[in-house]
């Protein structure tokens, strides 16, 4: 499946070129306007940039959260730190990879939001971002041969931005599925 993605500052460029690419022979059901009156990025299924980092927090949350225990443990028994003098030497053990777990958790939920929301989401946060700001998007998928026609008739239209992608994968960065 390939993607034509086109960036138009206006209602009226964007419905002008969905005209211009219906005159062309294009089918409709293969080309979308996302913006203000039409489709949402949640609607077309953009990747949200927010779920992705959710994704990634959880992830690094399975990881993290034992081996910050474990460590902690370890860190304690090896050079036999007193946290609480009064509690034995394995009760400062367990807290010490309690402490440990939960500074896994932090890193996981600092560490992991960060990045999934900034690397996460591939193209998509910029496309949010643009439509955030009032402009629109003229999306067209297809076939190889649809997508550099679509190219052709939406040049004239001098669009901010047009992206073509490829997606043989099952899982793209710009269309969640």
């Amino acid at each position: 499946m390939n993607y034509l993605v086109a960036v138009l500052p206006d209602r009226i460029q964007a419905e002008a070129a969905n005209s211009a690419l219906e005159k062309a022979g294009l089918p409709t059901s293969q080309v979308n306007i996302l913006g203000d009156g039409y489709l949402s990025a949640d609607e077309f299924g953009l990747i949200n940039p927010d779920k992705q980092a959710r994704k990634q927090s959880t992830r690094l949350l399975w990881w993290l959260v034992p081996f910050g225990f474990f460590a902690g443990y370890t860190f304690n028994h090896l050079t036999e730190i007193e946290i609480f003098p009064q509690v034995a030497r394995f009760g400062n053990e367990f807290l010490a990879g309690i402490l440990g777990a939960i500074a896994g958790a932090l890193g996981a939920a600092l560490i992991g939001r960060g990045v999934g929301s900034t690397v996460g989401s591939g193209d998509a946060l910029p496309y949010r971002n643009r439509l955030n700001a009032g402009k629109y998007l003229i999306v067209v998928t297809g076939n190889e041969d649809l997508t550099r026609e679509a190219t052709r008739v939406l040049r004239q239209f001098e669009p901010e931005n047009i992206q073509g992608y490829t997606d043989n994968s099952q899982k793209s960065k710009l269309v969640g599925n």
